[in-house]
């Protein structure tokens, strides 16, 4: 398939990947977040690392079976 659409792909994967882990990195480290005053909870960044690595796992995925 085209490589630019591989490479998007890839871009997009490396992405979530990277949104990852920067919340894994907020859980790991318990970090509080403020937002127009209101404290985000620690389970919204667990639903977060859930969501985006299987994004980029997915995203990743499907750009090595369309390099086939």
């Amino acid at each position: 398939m085209n490589s630019q659409i591989v490479l998007g792909l890839r871009v997009a994967a490396a992405i979530f990947g990277l949104v990852c882990l920067g919340q894994l990195l907020r859980l790991i480290s318990r970090a509080e977040v403020v937002v127009a005053g209101t404290h985000v909870p620690l389970w919204a960044s667990a639903v977060a690392v859930v969501i985006s690595g299987a994004m980029s796992f997915w995203l990743w995925k499907l750009s090595d079976r369309t390099n086939r």
